[in-house]
């Protein structure tokens, strides 16, 4: 039993466990999306999470919490490559799995981000599409693709993937 189940969550999981990849979450429209995503990679029982965060969580003093969880800071001011430096990471480590949340924001958003992408296709890792449903209190990991190159048609299936899921503020949630 799981903490999740204690208030009626069901974690599922239908795609195989890796030592590296990234994983796309959606939707993502409630600051508590980290906490049941936690709590649901606890319980699959896969290692630590990394995600990325705005760097302003990381001021004192929950900077050194976010650190502990897996976080990495993202400062969205400067223009450096964070998909380059997360792909090379990914590549010299042998366990690293990274979360990211595709629509950069709680609000909603249909031009996604597509650096989780480019991570993956950069660093040859699949990406695996993990949800949390608040409709149907589930969360998961429900499908893997590897990047083929063409941004545009994986964009597409994946947005497709996620048309049944419901987030915590539904009218946030945009594919």
């Amino acid at each position: 039993m799981n903490i999740l189940s204690w208030f009626g969550w069901r974690v599922e999981h239908s795609v195989p466990n890796r030592e590296k990849c990234v994983i796309c979450v959606a939707p993502h429209t409630s600051n508590t999306d980290l906490w049941v995503g936690l709590l649901a990679f606890a319980t699959l029982k896969r290692g630590k999470p990394h995600f990325l965060m705005k760097k302003e969580w990381f001021r004192f003093p929950l900077g050194w919490f976010f650190r502990l969880l897996g976080g990495f800071p993202v400062d969205r001011s400067q223009h450096t490559s964070i998909t380059d430096q997360m792909a090379q990471h990914i590549k010299t480590t042998d366990h690293f799995i990274l979360a990211v949340t595709p629509e950069g924001t709680r609000k909603p958003n249909a031009d996604w981000k597509k650096g989780f992408y480019f991570i993956a296709l950069k660093a040859e890792v699949p990406i695996q599409l993990a949800y949390i449903d608040y409709k149907e209190k589930r969360v998961g990991i429900g499908k893997e693709i590897m990047p083929s190159g063409d941004v545009e048609a994986d964009i597409k299936k994946i947005k497709e993937y996620y048309k049944g899921f419901t987030g915590k503020h539904p009218e946030n949630f945009v594919v």
